[in-house]
């Protein structure tokens, strides 16, 4: 058992609140938003490109202690240490032990993405022996087939996918979507994301699947063109991503897009306007897939 302390705290505190507390006794602090699930919700974190945001006017710093704490010196002393003058209003709960790995893993069922196409936890029975099924568990790098992103770039893939193709999965992530296609039938299939802890786990992730990736850094230069490719990722990079991502496209190949806000993919599509010319070829739940397709060279 243990006790959980919500305390009331403006941007201006929250942080040092947060700081002090975990000097004072706390095991654990997470800071959230207040207003979560009203109207007055305010989006946390931007998307590259973009000004970071403060913290929350109306934070919630949530401080888990060990029941035997002397939760009333705690609180006094952390909140003197962060230059309040009173300790903040707080609640407390009783927090009971639980199998945490247990309770994880049964928050994640197998995803059905196509008749041909499952997504299945390690823990889990295929639903489906005769499907390709992904072997893939929730992890720290994006990408578990549950997000409508995700699931539209999977389709896409169901369809576009021709044995022996080139693929491109640029923002791999976890690597779900270069696995798909090399489950699929590729041909060498590239991974490439910014977080070297995600290339790891795309590698693991590939390993798990019996497939091979060739998988990189988006430091590393990029060379070549492919038959395929599709990135998942969010709207301004993307968009700084146009001629890169483009001129990646082979002759007579497909790119696909996702990561896009319904409301958002006009300027997507004019920003690729001058590379590939774009089109809306799907949504879910508000978010698109945008496709496009290279002509193949003309024969002089």
């Amino acid at each position: 058992m243990w006790i959980s302390v919500i305390l009331q705290a403006d941007a201006h505190r929250a942080e040092a609140l947060s700081e002090a507390l975990m000097e004072h006794g706390a095991l654990s602090v997470s800071i959230d938003d207040a207003d979560a699930g009203t109207e007055a919700e305010k989006p946390q974190f931007g998307e590259p490109g973009m000004s970071p945001a403060s913290l929350w006017d109306h934070s919630r710093v949530i401080a888990l202690f060990d029941t035997d704490t002397d939760l009333a010196t705690a609180l006094a002393t952390a909140s003197a240490a962060a230059g309040l003058d009173v300790v903040p209003p707080f609640t407390v709960e009783e927090v009971a032990e639980q199998n945490w790995v247990q309770l994880t893993q049964s928050q994640f069922d197998p995803i059905r993405i196509t008749d041909r196409l499952w997504i299945v936890p390690s823990w889990h029975e295929s639903p489906d022996a005769s499907a390709i099924n992904l072997v893939l568990d929730p992890g720290m790098a994006f990408g578990t087939g549950s997000h409508p992103t995700t699931r539209l770039c999977l389709e896409w893939l169901t369809t576009e996918i021709q044995p022996g193709v080139s693929v491109l999965d640029y923002g791999c992530g976890s690597g779900i979507l270069a696995i798909a296609a090399a489950r699929l039938g590729a041909g060498e299939v590239t991974g490439v994301d910014i977080d070297e802890k995600a290339v790891e786990t795309a590698a693991d992730n590939a390993a798990n699947n019996d497939v091979s990736l060739r998988l990189q850094v988006s430091a590393k230069p990029l060379e070549g063109t492919f038959q395929r490719v599709v990135a998942n990722i969010l709207t301004n990079p993307l968009k700084m991503l146009a001629p890169l991502l483009a001129a990646r496209v082979a002759p007579g190949g497909k790119l696909a897009l996702s990561g896009v806000l319904e409301a958002q993919a006009e300027d997507v599509i004019a920003a690729y306007a001058p590379y590939i010319t774009l089109r809306v070829g799907a949504t879910h739940e508000g978010w698109v897939r945008l496709e496009g397709d290279r002509p193949e060279q003309a024969v002089s």
